[in-house]
């Protein structure tokens, strides 16, 4: 396509592709800006454009989906900050206790942690426990015993009279 065919293209369609972006998208200035730039691209491309069947389609849909970009970059602007990145929420100060609970359990041999954690946090009775960890009951009140023993030992407040509540 020359540019005397290409001028004749534009003026001959420019007007009925600007209405139907326009019927499109129901914003004439954004539909006018669309095929603008629709049309600057066809210009770029113009060699190519004579081997395509319908030009005046292929501008329209460069229009449309020029528009169609246009709003969602204005619709994801407009929406509120991503969580990662967005306004601090408030936290609840962290419990020291139980700071102290998770890192007194980091070190315990892991048979007498599981034992602890299954039978004292997730409240599962000895032999239910005996019967997830595939262990004898005997050996879960061996673990949960040395196991309580040892948390004492390393939850001990260092104030006298203080005594660990088991929760």
């Amino acid at each position: 396509m020359d540019e005397n065919e290409f001028d004749a293209f534009y003026n001959a369609s420019y007007r009925r592709v600007c209405a139907q972006v326009y019927a499109m998208i129901g914003d004439f200035d954004e539909a006018a800006e669309c095929v603008q730039e629709a049309f600057a691209r066809a210009w770029a491309h113009r060699r190519k454009m004579s081997s395509v069947d319908y030009p005046e389609a292929w501008v329209r849909t460069t229009a449309y989906r020029l528009a169609v970009g246009r709003w969602r970059r204005k619709k994801y602007a407009s929406r509120a900050a991503d969580r990662a990145v967005g306004v601090k929420m408030e936290m609840p100060p962290v419990d020291e206790t139980h700071v102290a609970l998770v890192a007194a359990l980091k070190q315990l041999p892991e048979a007498q942690r599981q034992a602890i954690v299954l039978h004292h946090i997730a409240d599962l009775p000895v032999h239910q426990v005996a019967t997830e960890v595939g262990a004898p009951t005997g050996t879960i009140k061996a673990r949960l015993a040395r196991g309580r023993a040892t948390l004492a030992e390393l939850l001990a407040d260092e104030r006298p009279g203080a005594v660990w509540k088991e929760a």
